[in-house]
């Protein structure tokens, strides 16, 4: 999975006070409607379960009549594009080709044909540039599905990982070879900008931008309330092409849930293997297959989990963390630790301790 981390967390706010971090979802004719409601959902919703601002939602229309949306649904925004120059993170739902690369309708999350409806390219050079110029101020950026195509069209993705919906990828590659295209990941978070699949993954990577900002503990909370997984990860499969037989990814499971409840102990790829009754070269197989990843991979990323648990809500030691988490030593732990969530024990505790 590409997770560079780059991306500094957003202090959690607990001064009622202090200005909430303001996110734009940005929409045009031709909107998927679905990616528009993960936004909604995710950013936009209230939530008097906290009590710290949650984020400053605002929709941002490119044009400047109401825009149709995927299924007729028509869409009122509460701004236009002069609304990105004072906004900390943008979201593109989704998005068309651009200008001379065939200016389409919105392609949906499911690669689907485009739509109708279609903007200029006058039109579509001042998205481009409103863009460019909020990535000069640091803003960051959330594409999912064929948003990526807008980014990719402001030159924001020049020799840098980013990923869309699996059928999108072949049309992106042709038309942005300067990109480091992963092709089969559900998102991809490198520096200030994150890039999902289609549909669900946009989901995990809303959910994945809100861990970063405010801790596991509150992801998982908005996980709940949307009744989603807390956490799949990036470099997960888009798709499983060739599912594996019920009766392996019963033992397979079994082995996984075997392993998330030895965590602390020293839990091998071996010792998994055993308890599926599998070789080890049979398990690796069949796991990679059924979860996207490696064992070691679903491991490392579990552990860092159980550690970010820890790190919000106990008061122990970077030693007795590191052995709940299962490392055999601290250090091992701090430089697992910062290499998947991108920042040091000591500083993700700093953010997220619940006394912060």
């Amino acid at each position: 999975m590409t997770f560079s981390g780059n991306i500094p967390p957003m202090n959690k706010k607990t001064d009622s006070h202090q200005p909430a971090h303001s996110v734009a979802v940005l929409i045009s004719n031709g909107l998927g409607t679905f990616e528009f409601g993960i936004a909604v959902e995710v950013f936009g919703l209230a939530r008097p379960e906290f009590d710290f601002p949650w984020y400053d939602f605002k929709v941002v229309n490119t044009q400047a009549q109401d825009v149709t949306a995927t299924g007729g649904i028509r869409i009122a925004a509460d701004a236009g594009l002069e609304a990105l120059a004072r906004v900390d993170t943008i979201v593109i739902p989704s998005w068309r080709t651009l200008g001379s690369q065939s200016a389409e309708g919105s392609q949906s999350a499911e690669g689907s044909q485009p739509a109708e409806g279609s903007q200029s390219t006058e039109d579509s050079q001042a998205v481009i540039e409103a863009i460019q110029q909020a990535s000069q101020r640091g803003v960051r950026f959330l594409s999912i599905c064929s948003g990526v195509f807008l980014l990719a069209a402001a030159g924001l993705l020049d020799g840098k990982k980013a990923t869309s919906h699996w059928r999108h990828i072949p049309k992106l590659k042709a038309l942005y070879p300067e990109i480091d295209i992963e092709e089969d990941t559900l998102y991809v978070d490198q520096e200030n900008i994150i890039c999902s699949a289609g549909s669900a993954a946009g989901i995990d990577a809303c959910l994945h931008l809100v861990r970063k900002d405010f801790g596991t503990k509150i992801a998982n909370d908005v996980a709940r309330r949307l009744v989603a997984p807390p956490h799949r990860d990036g470099g997960q499969a888009q798709f499983i092409p060739n599912p594996i037989e019920k009766v392996e990814r019963h033992a397979i499971s079994e082995s996984m849930d075997w392993a998330l409840a030895q965590i602390a102990s020293n839990v091998t790829v071996k010792k998994m293997a055993e308890h599926a009754h599998m070789s080890e070269r049979t398990f690796l197989r069949r796991f990679r297959e059924a979860v996207g990843n490696t064992p070691m991979e679903w491991l490392q990323r579990n552990r860092v989990f159980k550690a970010q648990e820890l790190l919000e809500n106990t008061e122990h030691s970077m030693e007795q963390i590191a052995e709940r988490a299962g490392y055999q030593s601290s250090e091992t732990f701090r430089v697992a630790f910062k290499r998947v969530a991108g920042v040091s024990p000591g500083v993700y505790r700093a953010r997220f301790h619940r006394t912060a």
